[in-house]
This record gives C-alpha cells, structure tokens and sequence, in this order.
C-alpha cells in the first residue's frame, strides 16, 4: 500500500521538474521559494515567478500539511474524525500576453487516520487541469482536450467524459452564467475500486501532473509571438476579473486553505496581478471578444 510519505515525495518531485521546465520556457523569470511552516503541523514550498519574458506571475506550490479539522471543515467534508493529513501541487500561471491563456492544475491527496484499528484510513485523490483562455482558440482548446483525454484513457475510457463534465460544472461563474474559461478535467474522493487500485489512482494523479509541462509549453510557444494592441490587454484584465471573482467566491481549495489556517500568501497566489472590473463592459458585437463570451459555457464538445 503506498503511504502518504511516498505520495508527497512524488508530489515535491514533480514541482521540481515543472518548475525547472517553465524556467526554461520563460527564458528570463525565475522562481523564488519560500519554505513555510503551518501553526498546527506541517508546511510547504511556495514558489514564485514574476516579470519574466511570458509569465506575469505564476505560483508553483507544494503543500504537505496535518492536524485537526476545524468543525465547519468536518461538516463540508461530511466527515467524523479530527485529524488529517493533505499533499498536494498547485499551480496557476499569469501569462503577460493576452493570446497566451491562463492556466490551473491541482494534484491532491487527502487523508483521515481509522476511527477503529481493524478499518482502513478515509483516503481519497483529487485534481484536475482547467484552461482559461482570454481569447478562446479553438484549434488550442482542442489540442487541449485531446490531450486529457489521451491521458484518461490510459487509465480508465470513462475518466475523460466524466471528468470533462465535472470540470464544466465546477469552473463555473454562476453569478456570471459563464463558464470559467474552456475547462478541462476535475475530480474529487477517486478512491480504489474492482476497477482501479491505489496504485493506478497515484500513478494517474503523477501522469496528469506530469502532463503539465508538454501542454502549457506547447500552447505558449503557438501564442507568444503574437503581436496584440492595448485593447487586446484591457480585454485580458477584464477576464482576470472574471477568474478573481472564481477564486474568491467558489474555489474549493481556497476555502480549504482558508478554514485550516492555511498560509494566506500561498493560497492567493492564484490571484492576478492586474485586473480590472470596467463597469457594465460588453463587446463588439461579431469581435473576438463577443465569440469568447460565445464559447464560455458548459458542455461543448472540443473532442
């Protein structure tokens, strides 16, 4: 059986690698680490890049925290025990370039020791990857998608369809009517089964997150050359609103890190670093801008 050690060894592993790879895709940003430890067990490596060629900013974190669930926690998690183990990687890039899209990705692991020796421990996996284009693409959206799913289905033909629908029906703004951007794939308390076992749930919580690096760098290198006016950018922060307004208001893990006295400056990492909410703001209409807004909803099928 693996163990939580082995889980968060893999998880700081793969940190590593994408933060070495996206180093090397920006050509100038570098990340800054900060180690961190959390009043109540545990800690993390929260690391930063800013300013560089492509990335505005962008946050790469390792998390492995313990202790004792607040009570509110126990009851969204609908659970009975106190103490709790949780790993993970977190990541979300700013891109400076309005044609290069943001991206989300979140590996989890989370862990409740057994009420009863002759029980096993409540373990689950959780995480997923969501695009969020300022301007949709549609040929980038695809290649996107088909990629995840090529991932999927090394692993199991139904993950993909069900995992591409729970992600829909999470990354979305509902006081906006508006998905968050193309979305991707999200699932929560995967657990072993007749069909999968532990082992084959790590090894595809590690190959999504391995399939970070070869996704993000290829849609990057399709965009960043792309020249772009000064509307183009102001379209871009008013999407950053949008994905601010995500963040704050619906973000699970957010929520998470806030109730268990998580570090606040890793936990708004994923926030922008310029936004702007301009009131009441409608596009052209038959713009490119309109034809986002147009491709912002659930259920469309990119592969």
């Amino acid at each position: 059986m693996i163990t939580k050690e082995q889980i968060a060894a893999e998880y700081q592993l793969i940190q590593d690698e994408i933060c070495a790879a996206l180093e090397q895709c920006d050509g100038l940003g570098h990340f800054e680490e900060e180690l961190w430890e959390r009043d109540g067990g545990g800690g993390g490596r929260t690391r930063i890049i800013q300013n560089g060629n492509v990335f505005e900013k962008g946050g790469v974190n390792f998390s492995a925290v313990h202790g004792q669930l607040p009570h509110n926690m126990k009851k969204a998690l609908n659970v009975d025990q106190e103490d709790f183990f949780a790993t993970g990687v977190s990541i979300v890039i700013h891109p400076n370039h309005p044609m290069v899209p943001i991206i989300h990705m979140n590996i989890r692991y989370f862990e409740m020791p057994s009420l009863s020796p002759e029980h096993e421990p409540l373990r689950w996996f959780g995480g997923g990857i969501d695009l969020t284009p300022h301007y949709v693409i549609e040929e980038d959206a695809r290649y996107f998608h088909a990629y995840l799913k090529s991932v999927c289905d090394s692993f199991n033909h139904d993950f993909y369809n069900r995992f591409k629908t729970w992600a829909d029906d999470y990354f979305f703004i509902k006081h906006r009517n508006e998905t968050r951007g193309v979305g991707g794939i999200f699932y929560d308390r995967l657990t072993a089964s007749d069909d999968i076992s532990w082992e084959s749930i790590f090894e595809f919580s590690k190959k999504l997150g391995r399939a970070f690096i070869p996704i993000y760098t290829e849609l990057v290198k399709r965009n960043r050359d792309k020249q772009f006016t000064e509307q183009q950018q102001l379209w871009q922060y008013q999407r950053r609103s949008r994905y601010t307004e995500f963040n704050l208001v619906y973000d699970a893990g957010t929520k998470f890190g806030l109730e268990t006295n998580g570090r606040i400056e890793s936990i708004l990492m994923s926030l922008p670093p310029t936004a702007k909410w301009v009131y009441n703001y409608k596009p052209e209409p038959g713009s490119e801008e309109e034809k986002t807004i147009s491709l912002l909803k659930k259920g469309i099928a990119w592969v």
